[in-house]
């Protein structure tokens, strides 16, 4: 269900004209950038460095949902970044939190092939029911409770898998594609979410300010230079794409993909690959990174020791844009901050060769 944003980013002329005009900057957002890139205003706080509001639980939800069942939702929808409430209600349309005598739901499968409390399939868990966490698979299979088993039927771990598999098709942002993928009816998806209201307080389903389109204009706005702004433009609109190894677009992109194509729709060449991209910028200390910047993951195919496999983009501080894989849901905006497996900071614009471009298009426009 990936649709493209119907925003198009602004087309840039072959010298980049009007891109580039002579802007002074603040000193403020001067900080390794050259002078005259030109700058930006300031962003809506809302948009910029806003997560997705804390549901209180509903007096509804709390004598519906078992005191274990609730701890669990909220625990795994924190540390996995989706929506405790959106959780919660998958495991009450499912097994009603366990309670269900269905087959399948403690032991065995049901008709379809799905087993436990959130009712995952044996292959999308990853091909048996128990699966020891230190061997290879493919699947949702997680360890919730520590015991270095993926057991489909503890609630735990599969309440931690069912997050994981909403949060990689779309949720917080995009949480009604992320549950019809959990289970392809709409009729699904309108149950479980008429449910999750129910068990917040606020009567709501809450997603995080970056999903609203409205946010990116602040975003872009936000830049700290007219050429950084020209880079989010483009890359913001790649949102709702799907993601496609070795992606280039106009379509589909892959992680290194989209910043490629990023800065190509700025008037700049910089390297087409993860693993190229990360020697070519100047590394920034973590914490220093500003849009534009790149932050590099020991995450992904052929990831070693100062090797990343994978890369976003910097939108803001803490937010980032990219192309995560297959199956991890469309392009968007999501959270760098609380990954535990970061390599590093670079900034393009200050490598030799892209400061020459800019100095070319500087003239140019001239």
């Amino acid at each position: 269900m990936n649709t493209s944003r119907a925003r198009v980013a602004l087309a840039v002329g072959a010298a980049g004209v009007l891109l580039l005009a002579v802007v002074i900057m603040s000193p403020m957002l001067m900080t390794s950038i050259p002078s005259f890139l030109g700058s930006g205003s300031t962003a809506r706080t809302d948009c910029v460095n806003g997560d997705t509001p804390v549901q209180e639980v509903s007096d509804t939800g709390a004598s519906d949902i078992p005191a274990d069942y609730l701890e669990l939702y909220k625990k795994f929808g924190t540390k996995i970044g989706v929506q405790w409430n959106i959780l919660a209600a998958v495991g009450k349309r499912e097994t009603d939190h366990g309670r269900s005598n269905m087959a399948g739901v403690k032991s065995g499968t049901n008709s379809a092939g799905a087993a436990g409390p959130m009712q995952f399939l044996i292959g999308t868990w990853g091909g048996k029911a128990q699966i020891a966490m230190s061997s290879k698979f493919n699947g949702y299979a997680s360890d919730g409770d520590g015991d270095g088993v993926g057991d489909i039927y503890n609630p735990a771990d599969a309440i931690m898998g069912a997050a994981k598999m909403l949060k990689r098709n779309g949720a917080p942002e995009k949480v009604r594609q992320a549950l019809f993928i959990y289970n392809r009816a709409w009729w699904y998806v309108d149950q479980v979410e008429q449910i999750a209201k129910g068990y917040a307080k606020s009567g709501a389903v809450e997603v995080p300010p970056q999903a609203d389109e409205a946010c990116d204009d602040p975003l872009v706005e936000a830049a700290p230079s007219d050429v950084v702004a020209k880079i989010l433009e483009f890359a913001l609109a790649q949102r709702g794409k799907p993601y496609l190894w070795g992606g280039t677009g106009p379509d589909a992109f892959d992680c290194s993909g989209i910043i490629y194509a990023a800065y190509r729709a700025a008037g700049l060449s910089i390297p087409r690959t993860t693993f190229t991209q990360w020697p070519f910028g100047v590394k920034i200390p973590q914490g220093d990174e500003q849009a534009g910047d790149l932050v590099f993951f020991n995450a992904g195919p052929g990831t070693g020791p100062n090797n990343p496999g994978h890369v976003g983009m910097i939108v803001s501080k803490g937010k980032m844009v990219e192309a995560r894989c297959t199956l991890c849901g469309p392009i968007k905006v999501t959270t760098y901050q609380a990954r535990g497996n970061i390599m590093g900071f670079t900034r393009p614009l200050q490598n030799p060769d892209v400061l020459e471009q800019l100095k070319k298009l500087q003239n140019a426009a001239l």
